[in-house]
């Protein structure tokens, strides 16, 4: 029997264990710190975009197989190191994401009321970590950083009315936070224009479809409608929305004000933040920006950063700390241990990007390990976790906390999410 371990249950983990279980003579164990699984579709997508989320329900067809195993609430290089696991599987793959957010490394971003997206998204979708992050909704004012889809979906969930989170899984600390926002003015701020975004035309479509909010475009900081032709489709169609917002602004309560050419560098505020110094820039020949020495201020008592996300290092793995992922030679880290999705190349792609990705580093590890060299795999895991009397979460356990949160749920809502770690594990006692 060939034994490999996953670290990280979300997308690129799953996949992965989707393309090891075919083989045969396999055993392969899904490890992830949290006693729920499915990483980023938990706590990652928008709560309000339940038909991506329902892609945990092919995750669930793999974790329910005969050779496949969810070990929750463990974490790897706490309760257990890495040399223990490759002492013990013959294949350990790392698919633990990128959770963190990259700094914002501009003056006054330690001031009170800056936070980055892993933060506020996970706030607002339960995950543990952050449900106490408690942000500064009392100001007509947030600053967005970032053009991508990550900056659209922080400022749709500030933008929307209570009753416009039916039927998603928002939890009820952020639904009553956001129901009592003074969030008037939301500044979506880009270093490029708009053909450098990285929004695609569903997310930015959705804008102009809210109830008390409006998205606004400066008609000067549009190319030429006929530079469209140059691009690719998708991109032509969110260029196309940004036209659309610029025509026809409509007066709403809420605005999205899209600030193209725009880079934030400087937070001030006495205790707090209280406005962003935000320079003009422009492009050169080869589309990088620079500072034009024009700045302006816009008032705001919250900065949300979206600048992108790193993995958090773990103790004996060789890391890129320029990068912000694991060092790997296509996925191979070191012998035995390969890394996969976000943790291999960066945070880059989307949720289905990890399925060709997974199934490579699956085919890589098949090829590595042969026939296999007959180690100890899950019960040499589950004697070392006896041993420090650390009991892992199964995933029937899962399926008991799953239970809870849908019998909680609101009306039309698909479930009550749990937001910590103590109220799944009573959950599974219950």
């Amino acid at each position: 029997m060939r034994h490999v371990a996953i670290v990280g249950s979300g997308p690129a983990g799953y996949y992965t264990a989707e393309a090891l279980q075919k083989a045969d003579d396999i055993a392969i164990d899904v490890i992830d710190r949290l006693p729920v699984p499915y990483g980023l579709i938990r706590t990652g997508v928008a709560p309000d975009h339940q038909s991506i989320k329902a892609v945990s329900r092919r995750y669930e067809g793999v974790a329910l197989t005969d050779n496949v195993r969810f070990v929750g609430h463990v974490s790897v290089g706490t309760d257990v190191s890495i040399d223990e696991l490759t002492s013990l599987y013959d294949a350990v793959v790392l698919a633990t994401g990128a959770p963190h957010d990259r700094p914002l490394d501009i003056p006054g971003a330690s001031l009170p009321g800056v936070i980055g997206s892993a933060a506020f998204v996970g706030w607002y979708n339960g995950h543990p970590d952050f449900a106490k992050l408690d942000p500064s909704l009392d100001a007509p004012g947030v600053v967005v950083v970032g053009n991508g889809n990550v900056a659209l979906d922080v400022a749709r969930i500030l933008a929307k009315t209570p009753e416009e989170f039916a039927g998603s899984d928002i939890v009820s600390h952020a639904r009553a936070a956001l129901s009592d926002s003074a969030v008037r003015e939301i500044h979506i701020l880009g270093r490029r224009g708009p053909h450098q975004i990285a929004m695609t035309p569903k997310e930015l479509g959705e804008l102009g479809h809210l109830e008390r909010a409006s998205p606004r475009v400066d008609p000067a900081d549009l190319p030429d409608e006929g530079d469209d032709a140059m691009l690719e489709p998708g991109m032509r169609k969110s260029v196309t929305h940004l036209r659309s917002f610029a025509a026809n602004p409509v007066a709403k309560p809420v605005t999205i004000e899209f600030d193209f050419f725009a880079m934030p560098v400087r937070i001030e505020g006495d205790g707090r933040v209280e406005r962003v110094i935000v320079e003009r820039t422009t492009l050169d020949a080869d589309l990088r920006s620079h500072g034009t020495g024009e700045t302006y201020a816009i008032d705001a008592g919250l900065v949300i950063s979206c600048i992108g996300y790193q993995t958090p290092p773990i103790p004996g793995v060789p890391y890129e700390h320029g990068r912000g992922r694991f060092a790997s030679d296509e996925g191979r880290v070191l012998s035995g241990l390969y890394a996969v999705g976000w943790a291999r190349r960066g945070p880059s792609g989307t949720i289905g990007t990890n399925k060709p990705d997974g199934a490579r580093i699956a085919e890589m590890v098949l090829e590595d390990i042969g026939r296999g060299a007959g180690k100890a795999g899950r019960a040499g895991l589950d004697a070392l976790l006896a041993s420090r009397d650390i009991v892992p979460v199964t995933f029937r356990d899962w399926r008991k906390i799953e239970a809870a949160e849908i019998a909680a749920a609101l009306d039309g809502n698909p479930r009550e999410k749990f937001t910590s770690v103590e109220a799944m594990l009573a959950a599974i006692r219950r």
